[in-house]
């Protein structure tokens, strides 16, 4: 599957536009962590494109979130290391062992937490996030609650420190900013 075909698949089953953003912002984070760790960029960028996509429909059964798009992604013929790091990006008990699931499973609530942190700037968009704000919110356990500052240290894992990550991912969400309503 080309990333076109993807985002039709998204588009397809994904019906909430903020959603579809943090897709977006998940792919242009993976793909920034690829380039920087010397790893594959189209599948990387899928698998943050794919990791929610069955979201929508496992929003109610939290238990089933990620074991359905998974089963959806085998029978298009994804990748299977793309198709474990999805289910493993959701599920503590399947072990996150290779650098695409350590990724993914980082990665996930850094994009919310920057979109949170795009939010309270007085523009609303990206262009005037500084790591500096981001590293100042990431401090603040009840700014944007739902991103795990736990999960998002784990990029440690991936022999990057938390600041690289940080400009990793908001360069990447810079660069697309327009797609995430956040220019």
């Amino acid at each position: 599957m080309n990333r076109d075909e993807a985002l039709a698949f998204v588009r397809e089953k994904v019906k909430d536009e903020d959603l579809i953003k943090h897709l977006l912002a998940t792919e242009a984070i993976m793909r920034g962590l690829a380039r920087r760790l010397g790893q594959d960029e189209e599948k990387w960028g899928l698998t943050g494109l794919l990791h929610d996509i069955d979201y929508e429909v496992t929003k109610d059964a939290p238990e089933k979130h990620a074991i359905i798009g998974a089963e959806w992604l085998k029978e298009r013929g994804l990748d299977e290391e793309i198709v474990h790091a999805v289910r493993a990006h959701a599920h503590s008990e399947i072990p996150r062992e290779s650098l695409l699931d350590k990724a993914l499973y980082a990665t996930d609530p850094l994009s919310g937490l920057i979109t949170a942190v795009a939010y309270v700037m007085p523009s609303r968009t990206l262009a005037e996030v500084k790591v500096r704000s981001i590293k100042k919110k990431f401090k603040d356990k009840s700014f944007a609650r739902g991103a795990s500052r736990e999960q998002i240290r784990t990029c440690e894992e991936l022999g990057i420190t938390l600041e690289e990550f940080f400009e990793i991912a908001l360069k990447a969400m810079q660069e697309i900013a327009p797609s995430l309503g956040l220019a």
